[in-house]
């Protein structure tokens, strides 16, 4: 992989259980009980082959299911793909819409803490930052607040606020860009730009035409775990639209 690639896909393919809505799947696919080839398998990811440049801001959309936030997940390195490589340069930091890992019996200032650390930040490096994450998120006087009095917007303006101030080299953001009020999503926008301007990489998934087309370098649609397009922005939307229908 050359140095201005920062993500390369190669033949990826990931079966996933059918039903994962307890343990008991996971656990059976952990100890080799449930086979690749059991009934109860679906294909999440079917020969995904994508390179995306330093720097860029790439965009995948699709239907519900298509396999976006699985690829994100690939991507980060929560999943491992059953076959291909996956070569990633640079550390990628992932962001789901609503908050995901937030402890909600914590404060949002303690939250901060406790992301930053999991990313391998030192209480005086966040110390440093707290403000600014503070009033990026807009979250006020919220912010000493329990994290379940939070509504789904307000922990992932939070969310977003501290990945982004954490200034990560490769950004994945799964559908947080429509959160908040219109003047945050203008100010996600404007720092998505200044991290670009960075050289950091964006991916971001999302349903959004107006989001993607006026922030992405390429976009790339998903249909049944197969990118279809070339990342063409035109051609993904056009195909998206139709397979809506």
């Amino acid at each position: 992989m050359t140095k201005d690639i920062a993500i390369s896909l190669k033949d990826i393919s990931l079966l996933y259980p059918k039903n994962n809505k307890g343990i008991g799947s996971i656990r059976e696919l952990i100890t080799g009980r449930m086979k690749k080839q059991d009934s109860r398998m679906f294909t999440a990811l079917s020969e995904i082959n994508l390179e995306i440049s330093k720097g860029s801001v790439v965009g995948i959309i699709g239907p519900n299911g298509s396999g976006k936030s699985t690829l994100l997940r690939v991507i980060a390195g929560i999943y491992a793909p059953d076959t291909g490589a996956i070569q990633v340069q640079g550390r990628p930091t992932l962001l789901v819409s609503v908050g995901t890992g937030f402890q909600q019996d914590l404060t949002g200032r303690e939250n901060i803490y406790l992301t930053g650390s999991i990313y391998g930040f030192s209480m005086k490096e966040m110390k440093a930052i707290e403000q600014d994450i503070i009033e990026f998120s807009g979250i006020g006087d919220f912010i000493n607040d329990p994290m379940r009095t939070y509504s789904a917007g307000m922990r992932a303006r939070l969310g977003f606020s501290i990945i982004s101030n954490l200034k990560p080299e490769i950004l994945l953001l799964d559908e947080v860009m429509s959160v908040g009020d219109y003047e945050f999503r203008k100010k996600s926008r404007a720092r998505i730009d200044e991290m670009v301007q960075s050289d950091a990489t964006v991916v971001i998934v999302s349903h959004s035409k107006t989001i993607l087309t006026s922030i992405c370098d390429k976009v790339y649609a998903l249909s049944s775990g197969k990118i279809v397009t070339s990342g063409d922005v035109d051609e993904a939307f056009e195909f998206y639209e139709s397979d809506k229908e």
